[in-house]
């Protein structure tokens, strides 16, 4: 089956036909309108992350000095 001039390839074909699918359409408006959110939670989830990692190292410092000092 030969695919549409227009086209260098069948895949090509292919995804301009999956483009014009309610499916495509509705995951493209969600997509838009929720990227700032999943940014904003990504940004925040990162920062409360970094935050028990620098408590971690903090016991961590304490720990391993307090265990690591010689005792007569």
């Amino acid at each position: 089956m030969k695919h549409s001039p227009q086209y260098r390839s069948k895949r090509e074909e292919e995804r301009a036909a999956l483009k014009n699918t309610t499916g495509y359409k509705v995951w493209s408006v969600m997509f838009t309108i929720m990227y700032p959110f999943i940014a904003i939670f990504t940004f925040l989830f990162s920062g409360i992350v970094m935050f028990f990692s620098g408590i971690s190292r903090v016991l961590a410092y304490l720990f391993r000095s307090n265990h690591a000092s010689p005792r007569n």
